[in-house]
């Protein structure tokens, strides 16, 4: 049998170098023919192919301690998961109450003042302003006052409409309810000449009517509430189950919250649903990143705990 080689590294200079071993004695030195320090090595007590040489004790530094990462995605997602929900279901309270809230009776002054370009009141203008149910009141502008005023219209859609002959009408659409008001008072109406056909209309509010708007609120209550089980399902799914997938669904419910809210009309109108979206929308999107980076490059799935 050939005397064994193993190949070892000078401890000092880190050099490799391959020995052939005699069969005694027990411990035989070699020295490093960079640094020439003498390297210890035992001679295998096992024959081929079960050996394994070995270096003494204590010659090689011990290894560092391995530390563990900082980076602990699984509670971050966590969190994140949680943020989720918590918030959904809060918004989904808040707009549940703000749908109840837009039924309720309430009635409002409309008024504002109509001039013509020299700054003149637009005297013998008719100014007609229809309610959210369809009903029609009219005024005209007199001489003595620019202004006009409606008393106790009812929450919903209004539009106003202002005429004159040899003028272009103008139309004014607004919105007012006890939880959301976009204006009705104060308004400034400069007519300018021109026909009936170049009028200018000016969209106040992103809702025509009241039906609208609650059925808006309503949408978005569901839509947030959908999210927050499927977020909560997702946490306690990745916990048990080790289902990242699920994980990355429930945080890509999350991130599309903020979307959703837009197309809803509902951001634009409440400004505390705007910015807690947002930060649900930043939690999802945190946990599908995380989510997607470990399904891709570990191939382990993410799980939530």
């Amino acid at each position: 049998m050939c005397p064994p080689t193993v190949r070892i590294v000078c401890p000092r200079c880190r050099t490799p170098l391959a020995a052939v071993l005699a069969p005694f004695p027990s411990t035989q030195w070699f020295p490093c023919p960079h640094c020439r320090t003498p390297v210890p090595v035992v001679v295998p007590r096992d024959p081929p192919p079960l050996y394994a040489w070995e270096v003494l004790p204590g010659l090689y530094p011990a290894l560092p301690r391995p530390r563990a990462s900082r980076w602990r995605p699984r509670t971050l997602v966590t969190i994140a998961l949680g943020t989720v929900v918590i918030v959904s279901a809060v918004l989904t309270a808040l707009l549940v109450a703000y749908g109840v809230g837009a039924g309720s009776p309430a009635s409002y002054e409309v008024s504002g003042d109509v001039v013509k370009p020299s700054g003149q009141a637009a005297t013998g203008a008719t100014v007609v302003l229809t309610e959210n149910d369809g009903h029609e009141l009219s005024t005209t502008i007199g001489f003595a006052s620019a202004s006009f005023e409606f008393a106790n219209v009812p929450a919903g859609g209004i539009s106003i409409n202002v005429t004159l002959a040899g003028y272009a009408p103008v139309t004014i659409d607004t919105f007012a309810s006890p939880v959301y008001n976009a204006g009705t008072t104060g308004f400034g109406i400069q007519l300018e000449p021109g026909s009936a056909d170049n009028g200018t209309t000016y969209v106040l509010s992103p809702f025509p009517d009241l039906e609208t708007f609650v059925a808006s609120i309503g949408a978005g209550a569901v839509l947030l509430g959908l999210i927050a089980v499927v977020a909560a399902g997702a946490t306690v799914a990745g916990f048990r189950n080790d289902r990242g997938a699920l994980v990355v669904v429930g945080g890509g419910g999350g991130a599309a919250a903020p979307l959703a809210l837009y197309l809803l009309s509902l951001t634009g109108v409440f400004p505390s649903i705007a910015l807690a979206s947002a930060i649900a929308g930043a939690a999802g999107a945190f946990v599908v990143a995380v989510g997607a980076l470990e399904l891709a490059r570990l191939g382990v799935p993410v799980r939530a705990g």
